[in-house]
């Protein structure tokens, strides 16, 4: 039996695959019904790969050229699972991993204990909401990327949206059409169109080699250290309306009511808005895998997604072997070599 710790996307790839190879697996997903984790971000959030670049292996996303919504890729998720009768534990999340006696693995979880031969970490990148420790006055309504849906959560007036990667440019542009935005961003990033002559970007960066680079090859460490993005800039920002200033770094020391700035920027400028949108994405947390030799400095050791630890392997972290490593379309490539590396070796996988 092979443990898949989550059942997103890299869970629900990594158990089809495991199947195929002749594996019994269960997947163990913390949340009630599959593809919560799409539902739960904000209402307006489409992919920026198309339908026909984001399917996992052996299913189709249907909508060709079209730019899926989240509840579509929900729903999609839901679908693949029972296409392929993958055995799923909804509601049941993991409070720890830890070895037996016998070099297996057990999973201790809110339902119960549950023993495999071998564990896949399919947790995802989306794990704890990194907040800065600049905690707004309480005159502020503060919302982390995750908890936004739409602008009717916030007071009328303006908003400051933190953090300049996908989700907060893609927020700052939807709240741009019904009240002044602010966007603070840290280091700027390159900026690629959605589409060149006609063709979606990403048909373009797969065929030049980009999305596949491995992340330990020149090319590969220059599109981690570069990773664009897609569709909208600071430029088309301002063409909307949205103010752009550098990164926050400070609190003020007097309230909106008082008259006074409420935070600050690193050059020195205040910002006096009536909501935030902490668009500074997440941070990893995985004290519950308690595998000696798993982590170092709480982050996952792997190469290519196999363990030092024989037996435990990772699908769907950011940049595991590639810029594909953690998007739909290209997910399941991970999810079949980390298959293929169990079938090799029935001891469970080590890296080379």
């Amino acid at each position: 039996m092979i443990l898949v710790i989550g059942a997103g996307q890299a869970g629900l790839a990594a158990g089809r695959e495991l199947r195929l190879a002749g594996h019994d697996v269960l997947l163990l997903e913390a949340h009630p019904r599959l593809g919560e984790s799409w539902r739960r971000r904000w209402d307006s959030l489409r992919l920026f790969t198309p339908a026909s670049l984001s399917a996992l292996p052996g299913m189709p996303l249907p909508g060709g050229d079209r730019y899926p919504g989240k509840d579509e890729v929900a729903d999609y998720l839901q679908a693949y699972a029972a296409r392929f009768d993958l055995p799923v534990r909804l509601g049941t999340t993991v409070t720890e991993l830890r070895r037996t006696d016998d070099g297996g693995f057990e999973a201790v979880t809110d339902n119960g204990v549950h023993t495999g031969d071998g564990v896949v970490v399919a947790t995802g990148p989306f794990q704890q909401p990194r907040i800065p420790d600049l905690p707004p006055a309480s005159e502020i309504v503060a919302l982390h990327s995750a908890d936004y849906r739409n602008p009717a959560q916030l007071p009328d007036g303006p908003v400051l949206v933190v953090g300049g990667g996908n989700s907060g440019v893609q927020i700052a542009a939807e709240l741009a059409a019904t009240r002044p935005v602010t966007l603070a961003l840290g280091a700027r990033q390159p900026v690629l169109p959605q589409r060149i002559g006609g063709t979606d970007i990403f048909t373009w960066l797969q065929a030049l080699g980009l999305v596949r680079a491995p992340v330990t090859s020149r090319l590969g460490r220059l599109v981690r250290d570069r990773d664009p993005l897609i569709g909208l800039g600071p430029r088309g920002l301002r063409r909307l309306g949205v103010r752009i200033v550098d990164r926050v770094t400070a609190t003020g020391t007097t309230g909106a009511t008082a008259g006074g700035p409420l935070l600050r920027t690193a050059s020195g400028e205040a910002l006096a808005p009536r909501s935030v949108i902490w668009a500074t994405g997440y941070r990893p947390d995985y004290r519950w895998l308690r595998v000696p030799g798993a982590l170092a400095d709480g982050l996952p050791r792997h190469a290519g997604g196999i363990s030092p630890v024989p037996g435990l392997t990772y699908v769907g972290l950011p940049f595991q072997r590639c810029r594909g490593s953690a998007l739909l379309g290209w997910v399941g490539e991970d999810a079949a070599l980390i298959a293929r590396a169990y079938a090799a070796h029935p001891t469970g996988p080590r890296p080379r």
